[in-house]
């Protein structure tokens, strides 16, 4: 086994004994804080922070300097403090009664978060920290109500990699500070797109803030604070409407990443499909009473992962460039992030559902490694990666988002079924680690407390893991497990016993300092309009796992009159869980296995949970639903590693100089780039002065000013930021100039913000900006 060598073994046993000890010795220096900091939810008010904020990339280019006194930068406790009653919301307007349909409100605000000195969350590899952005991360909400407004649904898609629990818990204190019971639990669904291109840092559960490296109090509250101004706009843009709904294929962006894993399923249950991947998508249609558009949700099963674990730079992947382009085709005249359309391409059962759609090669010699452990004759399983189907990943993720956007917007297009019926959403939290499951009449089974199998380590094809584990591993490693008894203490027999026969490498669930390492209390929520039922999935469904629950879910509808029922997998919902793979693919131990913490058992606890709910929707009795035990709220989390420091410009210059001026000319084609003396990024969710972070200008002779034809949001703009040495660092922009760019003279300019600290006084955040030279554009 080239892999344990002993040089090798030995370094890296080195290594990891250091890690471990830091990290120990930072986790018990806090327990004296962290005694008593579990709360209830429910027993932690809030503070609510306004959320109206400057449009995005509108502000003059003379913007002037401005400053603020920064946060301490050891808070990590959240904005929950001794509950109060509730706010008096703002006076409902009157709605219109009327007419038959639904009253909808959209709304989009940004959630973006720092975008440098924190770690990307998705991959969990070391130093894939954001240099930088491509794109801006949106929250997405649709409101939907009754004629009489006496139900409502709201439904959020989130550009983020997942929706942590803390993060919930928190907006769903603030939209009850507000709102009062307009808003809550069981009619608010948040499900993350699971770009892996997104800031990490706003979980609570250790394991999640260890692979965050740390709790980014900042990060959380602007994403909160996003979330919630997007239903704040939502609520405010209510008017009446029809909502329609098609389905249809989409060819040529998928393949099953686990084809192993499915072949484990009966083969007469594969037979009845056609594919080891789901096609289809379901699109969401949108329109006023006047049959203008309002928005689009369309739900489909595929992983944004086409920008690999090398990316640095903030993006929202292939599904965020699809909602890209399907807001620029309907928001014309708009620049991105703006405008009153609004789309959302969200998360399905994309558990096993890869867009690298070339397979996995050794990226050594260039051969298949399409095998049981995806593993390379020459350097094993770390050289097994999945590419395409573009030339680099910013071209697959462009190829993959618009064949998803030219689908989705043929299907909105068409679509003609109209949705109609009452609104419903039934909510239980329930401990997944207890879940008595009735395989038949007569034997039962039970699910486990966490843990996560040696796979688990492997990662992916889209993702490998960096310390050499192979996927399928069904037994442990004498080396492993005794580095593990060592740092962590060893597993208990009831836990090995009951993971069967998945191998543990890390105990999560008896593992509590210094907060549980995962959560036992997980959210199941169905909300349905009409004939449509969404089910929130706190996790990532495989192909298989997400056929069985979706047709449980409709027969458990049909068996109680709601015939014909169109359930929807709404997947990365309200709290994460890792994986929700079969019994059958549980058995084989790839990654998704092994990354099913609850023990083979999960898939079969949330059928039954979620039947459970669509009966109480079915039978109107969703008010006799336990409201189960509900989850704790930590205070003290990790800090981040990375501190704070003055930036610093070389001497003779200042923030916002030209260090590399652009050329007079470039062609259409071509990528004008310029480099400007920098600050630290994460600066400005402090400061929010400006709201880009560059725009690309173009001078207009006939009101002879300069006009913003793209920023930070655009897809062919791209910012880079180079960290030096004691607060030094450089700024690049790249504006690729597309063919449809217009001739004439264009200018760039770069935003920031930087931290200065004067003897004896806090710190404070100023705004800066630079300014190109003009160059111009000419077509070839």
């Amino acid at each position: 086994m080239a892999k344990r060598t002993f040089s090798n073994l030995e370094t890296f046993l080195i290594f990891l004994l250091v890690m471990m000890t830091a990290i120990t010795v930072a986790l018990l220096s806090l327990l004296f804080i962290t005694s008593g900091t579990i709360e209830n939810h429910k027993d932690s008010g809030s503070h609510y922070f306004p959320t109206t904020q400057s449009p995005p990339a509108t502000q003059g280019s003379t913007t002037t300097q401005s400053s603020t006194t920064t946060q301490s930068s050891t808070t990590t406790q959240s904005s929950t403090a001794t509950q109060t009653s509730p706010e008096t919301s703002t006076p409902e307007p009157p709605l219109f009664q009327n007419f038959s349909g639904y009253h909808i409100g959209v709304g989009r605000a940004d959630c973006t978060g720092q975008v440098a000195d924190i770690n990307l969350m998705g991959y969990s590899k070391s130093g894939q920290n954001a240099q930088g952005i491509l794109t801006r991360l949106y929250s997405r909400a649709f409101i939907m109500a009754e004629p009489d407004g006496s139900n409502r649904t709201v439904f959020v898609s989130i550009d983020i990699g997942m929706v942590s629990q803390r993060l919930r818990l928190e907006v769903l204190n603030r939209l009850q500070s507000k709102y009062g019971s307009l808003y809550r639990r069981d009619n608010v669904i948040l499900s993350g797109t699971h770009t892996h291109s997104g800031p990490a840092g706003y979980f609570q559960y250790t394991v999640f803030v260890i692979a965050s490296e740390g709790f980014s109090n900042q990060t959380f509250q602007h994403m909160v604070t996003g979330i919630l101004k997007s239903i704040d706009i939502a609520h405010t843009n209510m008017k009446p409407g029809k909502i329609f709904i098609n389905k249809g294929n989409v060819d040529g962006v998928q393949i099953n990443r686990s084809p192993y894993s499915y072949l484990q399923n009966p083969q007469s249950e594969r037979a009845r499909y056609s594919s080891n991947t789901d096609k289809e998508m379901v699109v969401l249609k949108m329109v006023d009473l006047n049959g203008d558009d309002l928005g689009l949700i369309s739900w489909f099963a595929i992983h944004p992962v086409s920008m690999n674990n090398s990316n640095h730079l903030v993006n929202s992947d292939n599904v965020g460039y699809a909602s890209y382009l399907l807001e620029q085709e309907k928001n014309k005249g708009y620049l991105p992030g703006q405008g009153p359309f609004v789309a959302a391409f969200a998360s399905s059962n994309l558990g096993d559902v890869s867009p690298n759609i070339l397979g996995p090669h050794c990226v050594n010699t260039g051969e298949s490694c399409d095998n049981p452990n995806n593993t390379c004759p020459i350097g094993g399983p770390s050289m097994c990666i999945a590419k395409g189907p573009g030339q680099d990943m910013f071209d697959s993720t462009q190829i993959i988002g618009r064949t998803m956007y030219q689908r989705a917007k043929e299907l909105y297009a068409s679509a003609s079924q109209e949705v109609t019926g009452p609104l419903a959403s039934a909510h239980q939290w329930v401990n997944m680690t207890d879940v008595i499951v009735w395989l038949n009449s007569t034997h039962a089974a039970k699910t486990c407390k966490p843990a996560l199998g040696y796979s688990f380590a492997a990662g992916t094809i889209d993702g490998v893991g960096s310390l050499n584990f192979t996927q399928g591993k069904t037994e442990g490693d004498p080396f492993w497990d005794t580095i593990r008894d060592q740092i962590l203490g060893k597993p208990s027999e009831e836990m090995k016993e009951c993971h069967k026969p998945k191998p543990i490498l890390l105990h999560t669930g008896e593992l509590s300092k210094p907060h549980p390492w995962h959560p036992d209390i997980v959210d199941v929520q169905i909300i349905t309009l009409g004939s449509l039922a969404i089910t929130a999935i706190p996790g990532e469904l495989t192909t298989m796992s997400g056929r069985r629950l979706r047709e449980a879910v409709q027969a458990e509808f049909a068996s109680h009159g709601m015939q014909n029922m169109t359930v929807v997998i709404s997947g990365l919902c309200n709290v994460y869980t890792h994986y929700i793979a079969t019994y059958e693919e549980y058995q084989a131990q790839r990654y998704e296995a092994a990354s099913t913490i609850y023990g083979p058992h999960t898939l079969s606890a949330y059928i039954q949970l979620f039947r459970n709910l669509a009966k109480a929707i079915a039978t109107d009795t969703v008010v006799d639903l336990s409201r189960g035990p509900e989850p704790p709220f930590f205070k003290q989390l990790i800090l981040p590693l990375i501190p704070n420091i003055v930036d610093r410009a070389p001497i003779g210059r200042t923030f916002g100089d030209v260090l590399q001026p652009a050329k007079p000319e470039y062609r259409v084609g071509e990528v004008a780039e310029v480099i400007f003396v920098g600050a630290n990024p994460k600066n400005s969710v402090q400061n929010e002065t400006h709201q880009t972070f560059l725009t690309v200008e173009r001078y207009e002779a006939t009101s002879t000013s300069w006009q913003i034809v793209c920023n930070d949001a655009s897809w062919e703009t791209r910012f880079y930021w180079h960290k030096g040495l004691l607060g030094l660092s450089n700024a690049t922009v790249e504006w690729h100039i597309p063919d449809t760019a217009q001739p004439g003279i264009y200018r760039i300019k770069y935003f920031g913000h930087n931290r200065k600290q004067d003897i004896l006084k806090p710190p404070v955040i100023l705004s800066f900006e630079g300014t190109s030279s003009a160059f111009e554009v000419v077509t070839t």
